[in-house]
């Protein structure tokens, strides 16, 4: 080629060769003896022959078309920054003067020539032959382009010089402020000389330090992280302003009347909470009179009932005496009476079953689980009284061995442990000594009732009779609590047994069930009924809910109103669950001796012959 021939080669910030025209490469007369050879070689050899290889007007006129192709989405093409990022939005060269005409002043040359990268390869340009590039708008776009800013690609530096065996140098640019950096910020081109001292070629170069001037993001803290919003202390807007005495579907009342209503209520408040104060202690009172009067009769027991207690069923009066109550220190030698010994125990069968159970135990036969179910049981035996407490009771060990001893004489039986007879156990050991009380209590579970109620499968048969007479019991004496529970499909079979298995001690206080026991020893198996109806009766007025689920919850003592109520007040929750309810003694005596205008023993006898024709 002759020095005429010259070489356009023209290449765009983010773009590969557009063109690339060697004017007599192709012409009719090359000679035959050269060959075209494309090579880094020949290309810097041509270039330093031709200092000015870009002209001004071959720029002028590939100008339009250079400039229509930077900005040409065509994604089959990756195009990068030079310093290393990505960037594939034309929007990013915006602040760049359009070069699609021809400028008319050198400065508006200046400004067209730095939308692109001056590249030199001469020799003379750099004393190491290695590449220089005008940052001044790639920097632009730098901070306004995103995708510059964010980008972890490494910078790629092109050495035509021949220093490099491979040409291209890439190193991992500083991390970039992406946050912090001012968009009015001043930037420094980059020097030749800054250029000129690239490391070197290196596939698996370390990344560099981050710069001092762009700090690294701060991570969240987990102080922050957990932040949770907190409501403020006291009322909220909503509720300063909120009717409390109207409901929201009703048309709202002024402020004034809301005042004066809500202070009526109040005021109606303060004086039920005087009047149940009252009668709580008008109660009290009564109560005492009660047990003082029930002393002074000790003479009357001893010297006509005491003797021979069967006499109480013939005379009335002595009959009244004992419905009263039992004086505390006549109680066990009078319920030992009364509950006889119809299964001919000697004294000493608590001793042989209670050394029998300390064998097994010793031997590791006793059956663990029953003995964690009365370890369990005991811990509800009472608790009102702390008397049974494992660590702290003087009674526990005398109740746990009464339960193993009883345990060992149903086992002969084929039967286990109930859950419930340690608070039957724990009763009998108030007022008793372990033997006598352990006589008293296998003689009292074997009463028809409650030896089916404390029975294998077999007896099941006769507990399905006993709701069918309370059934027929509670449809004659209230008719509209049984159709509302027959509403609610609500048999006897979800609450009775949880009243006659333990004999009323979970549910009711201990003063009542004092005085139950007394009556039911004596009457036997249909004062339960009756008792259990006096029960119903007291509940009647809270017994008719809309809600199944509801009904039987009061009915199992855990209606969630009337625990709310009891916890304002400050009663105690760890005695009876009908306490809640102000079921006490008083209140249920009044529903026992109302029955007396209907309850006949004959109804009874003919409701037991009828469903238990065997007994």
């Amino acid at each position: 080629m002759t020095d005429d021939e010259h070489e356009v080669v023209e290449r765009q910030v983010g773009k590969g060769f557009d063109s690339f025209t060697l004017d007599d490469a192709f012409s009719d007369g090359e000679d035959s003896d050269s060959n075209l050879e494309f090579s880094s070689a020949v290309l810097r050899k041509h270039l330093a022959e031709n200092p000015s290889w870009v002209e001004k007007d071959d720029r002028e006129d590939d100008g339009e078309t250079d400039y229509a192709s930077a900005h040409d989405l065509d994604t089959s093409i990756s195009t990068f920054c030079l310093d290393g990022s990505s960037n594939s939005h034309p929007e990013s060269r915006s602040s760049s003067p359009s070069p699609s005409g021809p400028p008319e002043t050198e400065e508006q040359e200046q400004d067209f020539s730095q939308d692109f990268s001056d590249i030199t390869l001469s020799e003379g340009s750099s004393t190491n032959g290695h590449l220089t590039i005008r940052h001044a708008d790639i920097q632009k776009s730098e901070a306004t382009s995103p995708l510059c800013n964010t980008s972890q690609y490494p910078a790629v530096h092109i050495d035509a010089g021949g220093s490099s065996p491979n040409g291209v140098t890439t190193s991992i640019g500083a991390e970039r402020d992406v946050k912090g950096r001012q968009e009015d910020e001043a930037v420094r081109p980059m020097s030749t000389a800054s250029s000129s001292h690239l490391p070197a070629p290196s596939h698996d170069l370390p990344p560099l330090p981050p710069s001092p001037s762009s700090p690294l993001p701060k991570s969240p803290t987990s102080s922050s992280m957990n932040h949770q919003k907190t409501r403020p202390a006291g009322p909220s807007t909503f509720q300063k302003v909120m009717s409390k005495t109207r409901p929201h579907f009703l048309p709202p009342k002024s402020r004034q009347e809301d005042r004066k209503h809500m202070a009526d209520w109040e005021a109606m408040m303060k004086q039920s909470r005087a009047a149940e104060e009252k009668r709580r202690k008008a109660l009290q009172e009564r109560r005492l009179a009660r047990e003082l009067k029930i002393e002074q009769s000790i003479y009357t027991w001893e010297k006509e009932i005491l003797p021979d207690w069967r006499v109480v069923h013939k005379n009335p009066n002595l009959r009244k005496l004992w419905w009263n109550g039992i004086p505390t220190k006549l109680r066990a030698s009078m319920w030992q009476q009364a509950v006889g010994n119809a299964l001919a125990l000697s004294k000493d069968n608590y001793k042989n079953c209670l050394s029998r159970a300390k064998r097994a135990l010793l031997a590791g036969s006793f059956p663990a689980e029953t003995l964690q179910t009365i370890e369990d049981d005991i811990l509800s035996a009472l608790p009102g009284l702390h008397i049974f407490h494992p660590e702290t009771g003087p009674l526990y060990q005398d109740l746990i061995d009464m339960l193993c001893a009883w345990v060992v004489s149903r086992a002969d039986e084929g039967l286990g442990y109930v859950h419930g007879t340690a608070k039957i156990a724990g009763m009998i050991l108030l007022n008793m000594k372990p033997q006598q009380g352990f006589v008293v209590m296998r003689n009292l579970l074997e009463r028809h009732c409650m030896r089916s109620l404390y029975g294998s499968v077999a007896t099941k048969d006769d507990v399905e009779a006993y709701y069918r007479i309370f059934d027929t019991l509670l449809a004659d004496s209230m008719p509209k609590m049984y159709f509302n529970f027959k509403q609610h499909q609500i048999s006897p079979s979800a609450y009775l047994p949880d009243w006659l298995v333990p004999l009323f001690l979970d549910h009711l206080p201990f003063e009542a069930c004092a005085r139950l026991w007394d009556v039911l020893l004596l009457e036997g198996d249909s004062f339960l009924f009756r008792a259990a109806l006096a029960v119903l009766a007291v509940l009647e007025p809270r017994l008719f809910f809309p809600d199944r689920q509801e009904l039987l919850d009061l009915l199992q003592g855990e209606s969630k109103a009337a625990l709310e109520v009891a916890t304002r007040e400050g009663h105690l929750l760890d005695s009876a669950k009908y306490a809640i309810y102000g079921v006490d003694e008083e209140t249920l005596w009044e529903r026992i001796d109302s029955m007396e205008d209907w309850w006949r023993e004959s109804t009874w006898k003919r409701l037991t012959q009828r469903e238990l024709p065997d007994l």
